[in-house]
């Protein structure tokens, strides 16, 4: 009978060590540090207001520089974890400058009677975004393209109409895609 509780004693003993070694390496292998919520932005802390001045427009579409423009500020206010957003470069604290270079569209797919219905856009453009503040360019990507496809209805006589909206749905994602790269600081030059 003794025998067998010092077996037991033993067991509990080893097991308890074993427990507080697996706890130790955890802690330290850094598994503890896997979700880390989010609290801030990839910008630096100084910066709370940030200018979008008009983008240039090289791509030679009807006012594509102003939806671009709008959906890059919009999209700043929605996911900017409160940055301050306004047009004008004095005051800010930074600058995102823009050029759309080119706009295009072609077909990818085409239905039953040999009409485009599928679209592929690309856009490509110039960002840059400056730290007013220390003097510094925190982004820039002289050649950023964005793709992404868009269907258009059967009908042909309402495709002129849906161009123009497909234009503000594709600025819309277009600027997901931008201040998602700079909130999240991917590419930040630091």
């Amino acid at each position: 009978m003794k025998n067998r509780r010092m077996r037991s004693g033993s067991f509990w003993r080893s097991a308890w060590r074993l427990m507080a070694l697996a706890f130790l390496l955890l802690s330290v292998s850094g598994f503890t540090e896997c979700y880390k919520p989010v609290t801030r932005s990839g910008l630096p802390d100084h910066i709370r207001t940030v200018a979008v001045p008009a983008f240039q427009n090289q791509a030679l579409r009807y006012r594509i520089e102003s939806r671009f423009t709008k959906a890059v500020m919009d999209e700043i206010i929605r996911r900017g974890r409160g940055l301050r957003v306004q047009s004008e470069r004095e005051g800010a604290d930074a600058v995102i400058d823009g050029t759309v270079k080119s706009f295009s569209f072609s077909s990818v797919l085409l239905d039953n009677s040999g009409r485009a219905r599928v679209f592929e856009v690309e856009i490509r453009a110039a960002v840059t975004v400056r730290d007013q503040v220390e003097n510094k360019i925190l982004y820039d990507n002289q050649d950023y393209v964005f793709r992404g496809e868009f269907e258009f209805a059967q009908d042909p006589r309402v495709f002129f109409n849906e161009e123009d909206a497909a234009a503000t749905r594709i600025a819309r994602r277009f600027a997901e895609s931008l201040v998602s790269t700079l909130v999240n600081g991917f590419g930040a030059i630091r």
